[in-house]
């Protein structure tokens, strides 16, 4: 048995929740106490290093509380109190205090201005390292059981155990057997686990070949529900994906994990527009290039690939004029432009933005301090709550806000 005295601090999770708390922690105690990170694998900040397509989606500038928590499907209500402590413009000013400045794209997620991860990776590593944080990789938890003098007790996968006076779960969404069982071992109970986040399997003649054409913008909806999102959309080999399919994803997550992810999808490939509209479109288009092809002359701005496909999918011959368009041909494009419904069979995990839906429950935690409500001590960070956000860099903010909320609390309570 390890008697060596008790390490203050311990941060379960060496991920982008796992270090901020521990770097919050650690600055705030200026060495009155010990931060320790434990992480399973091999490696630190994994997932920071992948997202993004491999240049971190740190947030998303909404810097307005209310309106930053609406991009949670589970979780914000719970985050307005706590974004009002710590938000996006907030995680802005401590990444440039530091010497990271990041950028806005057009549709509102920030990136670091050198679009590599590494440069987030670097600083969180070096911050922590400042901070006095002592890094452990290649050591998980097997089993932790609070001690009857008070703090914690864990026991390592390296067959060592260790102890505390404040314990961090940062350990990221339940998809793993262990990142539940620790919370649930203490007294907490954890949410069922679904996949957030993922893209759909559609297997569907007018969608073959034209895998990696991407439009700028259509609604994407699941018949029989309200479920509708509105944004990009791209054509892969195995269906649909995209930011518009993610967000539709992120809202649905119980819902279409209950029907096993078996549903009709319908796309509105002109979401500005509707049948009537569009076949006003048409006419007037007509009215004007009547002695050009149909199929030369897309509506909307659609990609030609994909309005050629619609052209022919709706049995207008290649060289049908536009005067020549009859009215059942007409309304069959209309309907397919408006209202074109796919099978989806199954769905996919996107890689760079693997995210579940589930976790430690909501209400057993105190959001002023990402304290737990049933075990004293104990702190919760990141995606191992039951919180999920839509694509676009939410995802971490609730990492950043959660992990700083839990930092500060520990420091004043081992301080």
């Amino acid at each position: 048995m390890n008697n060596s005295p008790p390490i203050r601090v311990v941060v379960v999770g060496g991920g982008a929740a796992g270090f901020f708390g521990a770097i919050t922690c650690a600055e705030a105690l200026q060495g009155r106490g010990s931060v320790t990170v434990l992480e399973r694998g091999a490696h630190f900040l994994q997932k920071v290093k992948i997202s993004g397509g491999g240049r971190c989606n740190v947030t998303h500038s909404c810097f307005e509380p209310k309106e930053l928590a609406k991009r949670y499907p589970r979780g914000g209500p719970a985050l307005i109190g706590a974004f009002h402590r710590f938000q996006a413009a907030d995680t802005v000013k401590w990444f440039e205090a530091r010497g990271v400045e990041l950028k806005t794209e057009p549709d509102g997620r920030m990136f670091p201005t050198t679009d590599q991860s590494q440069t987030i990776i670097n600083c969180l590593m070096n911050a922590a390292r400042l901070a006095g944080v002592e890094l452990r990789t290649g050591c998980g938890v097997d089993r932790v059981e609070r001690r009857k003098e008070g703090g914690f007790r864990l026991w390592l996968s390296a067959g060592t155990t260790l102890d505390c006076d404040a314990l961090l779960l940062a350990t990221g969404g339940c998809r793993a057997a262990v990142a539940g069982s620790l919370a649930g071992s203490l007294g907490h109970t954890i949410e069922p686990p679904v996949p957030s986040l993922f893209t759909f399997h559609i297997t569907d003649p007018r969608l073959e070949g034209l895998s990696g054409l991407a439009v700028e913008r259509a609604t994407v909806s699941v018949a029989g529900t309200k479920l509708k999102e509105t944004g990009p959309v791209l054509i892969t080999h195995w269906g649909l994906s995209g930011p518009g399919i993610l967000r539709l994803s992120a809202w649905g997550a119980r819902e279409l994990a209950a029907v096993d992810y078996k549903f009709a999808l319908r796309v509105n490939w002109l979401p500005d527009h509707n049948f009537d509209s569009v076949i006003a479109l048409a006419q007037a288009q007509r009215g004007l290039t009547g002695a050009k092809r149909v199929l030369n002359v897309p509506l909307g701005g659609l990609p030609s690939r994909l309005w050629e496909r619609l052209v022919t999918t709706a049995g207008v011959a290649p060289l049908t004029q536009w005067a020549g368009l009859n009215k059942v041909q007409l309304h069959a494009l209309a309907r397919l432009l408006v209202e074109s419904e796919f099978a989806v069979t199954g769905k996919s995990m996107n890689k760079d933005e693997f995210v579940t839906c589930g976790g430690v429950r909501l209400a057993e935690v105190d959001f002023k301090t990402m304290a737990s409500r049933v075990c004293p001590g104990l702190y919760f960070a990141g995606e191992l709550l039951d919180i999920d956000g839509i694509t676009g860099g939410f995802n971490f903010q609730a990492a950043w806000t959660t992990g700083w909320l839990a930092g500060n609390a520990m420091a004043a309570r081992c301080g």
